[in-house]
């Protein structure tokens, strides 16, 4: 009993900080790269499809994205939604391939992407602790129905605690990095 409940714990632990990690690598930094392009979906064949699965996409340079599309009838519904997207990018079909620039972010620029790394970082840790709270719930359920002692449920709570503690100091070292990213120029 006890072992599953911190291994459900652990578990969603980590799909939150997968999470966490994933969000934050589609924010834009001045550098190019293919996460950037994770959240695009482009409309082709009557569907909406996720731009990975209509075109290859590369970072040939540092400021520079390439893309490939499998079908060439579908650049230019590629270009609209790249151009659609909030990300600020201009693409130019040149014919069967799309090139995006990215251009140098400004200050401004800079300071309003960290802000918004620190409040994915925050949705994480949030997520993290409504997890303990859930996960010390049920320890409480447990030991009031009998299934464990009380001083199995203390030392769960500390473990969990740990577990806990690990998970948001992770977050923390993923909001620096990508905060160190944004802010290099």
């Amino acid at each position: 009993m006890l072992e599953e409940i911190l291994l459900n714990l652990e578990e969603r632990a980590e799909k939150t900080q997968h999470n966490t990690a994933r969000e934050m690598s589609v924010v834009r930094t001045g550098k190019a790269s293919p996460a950037l392009l994770d959240n695009i979906r482009v409309e082709v064949w009557g569907d909406k499809l996720p731009l990975k699965q209509v075109a290859g996409i590369s970072a040939p340079e540092p400021r520079l994205l390439v893309i490939q599309p499998w079908d060439i009838s579908t650049a230019p519904a590629i270009a609209r939604a790249i151009e659609a997207s909030d990300l600020g990018l201009q693409a130019s079909v040149d014919g069967p391939i799309i090139r995006i620039p990215i251009p140098k972010l400004s200050d401004q620029r800079r300071k309003d992407l960290i802000k918004h790394v620190k409040k994915l970082a925050e949705v994480g840790r949030t997520a993290i602790r409504n997890i303990r709270r859930d996960t010390n719930d049920s320890l409480k359920k447990a030991c009031k129905s009998g299934e464990i002692t009380e001083d199995q449920e203390k030392k769960s709570m500390s473990d969990v605690q740990v577990i806990v503690d690990k998970a948001v100091k992770e977050i923390d070292r993923l909001l620096k990095l990508k905060e160190e990213d944004i802010l290099e120029v």
